[in-house]
């Protein structure tokens, strides 16, 4: 029983509606779907600016969709990330009004796009970051864009698990990085406060029962397949994260990079509601390398 709840909160998908719109921020879009290579069809929202330049991003995991979090239908562990939504369509608005197209799209299992079988944290989803870039590549306005990535959480871990094991990486347009709280599976249960054994119990329910093997999974072998210059961005007092490890993941960058550590509440989620309200780090760093 307990294995499956823990599993549930880890891996379980539809916890992520998408509750917002562009529409609400005035911007110019269009509703768009397009495939993976594995098949799976993932929504999106293309926010339409100059045809040179495109941001992707790609948002955190199992509560989170391309809007953002949202407290609606939350449990109070769920809650503990954030007391109030987070809308990533704020960042998107000053992306807009900065110039940039902006792609966001639902990772599988999340918002509305196809729900498979579980989150597994990155792994499967680096298929999703690809075929954002395989659509926002081959459409007739954007075909010579160069493209940012801001990647968030679960977002940056699809971004780097797609850097070490997807070849066509190296043909996408892609200039620059913006990477939001890296974080391990394993990280993050070690310092969700739970007693062992429950960490213990979802972990051996999630690989028996849906073939889910999470605490063998990371993306940190392939940081150093990353091959663009790279933002980090961590609040110094998140609660779910080892500041070891992130420092780790920004030493093995190889590219020309900078950190950036906030001081923030200590809330996971605090650092994804200071992206929409801090425009200036964001554009400063895509507009150096995106013209």
């Amino acid at each position: 029983m307990f294995g499956k709840q823990i599993s549930d909160l880890m891996i379980k998908p539809g916890k992520s509606e998408v509750f917002d719109s562009p529409k609400n921020y005035g911007l110019d879009y269009e509703d768009v779907t397009f495939k993976t290579e594995d098949g799976v069809t993932l929504s999106g929202w293309l926010i339409k600016g100059d045809t040179d330049k495109v941001i992707v991003q790609s948002h955190f995991g199992v509560q989170c969709s391309r809007s953002g979090f949202t407290v609606k239908g939350k449990n109070f562990m769920e809650k503990s990330l954030w007391d109030r939504d987070i809308p990533f369509l704020k960042q998107a608005k000053y992306l807009n009004d900065a110039g940039y197209s902006v792609l966001m799209y639902d990772m599988r299992n999340h918002g509305n796009s196809e729900r498979t079988d579980w989150i597994t944290w990155g792994l499967k989803e680096r298929k999703d970051i690809v075929g954002a870039l395989n659509f926002i590549s081959n459409h007739n306005d954007y075909k010579n864009a160069n493209i940012g990535l801001l990647s968030i959480c679960m977002g940056q871990a699809i971004s780097v698990f797609a850097y070490g094991l997807e070849p066509v990486m190296k043909q996408f347009n892609i200039k620059a990085m913006i990477s939001v709280q890296p974080l391990n599976y394993s990280c993050f249960v070690a310092n969700m406060g739970l007693p062992k054994f429950l960490i213990k119990s979802g972990d051996k329910y999630s690989k028996e029962k849906r073939n889910i093997d999470l605490t063998g999974d990371s993306f940190m072998p392939y940081v150093k397949d990353v091959n663009v210059p790279t933002l980090v961005i961590q609040n110094t007092n998140d609660p779910m994260t080892d500041l070891d490890f992130v420092k780790d993941y920004y030493n093995k960058l190889t590219v020309e990079k900078e950190m950036l550590w906030l001081d923030l509440d200590k809330k996971r989620a605090a650092a994804y509601d200071w992206v929409g309200k801090n425009s200036k780090p964001i554009l400063d760093w895509f507009d150096k390398y995106i013209s």
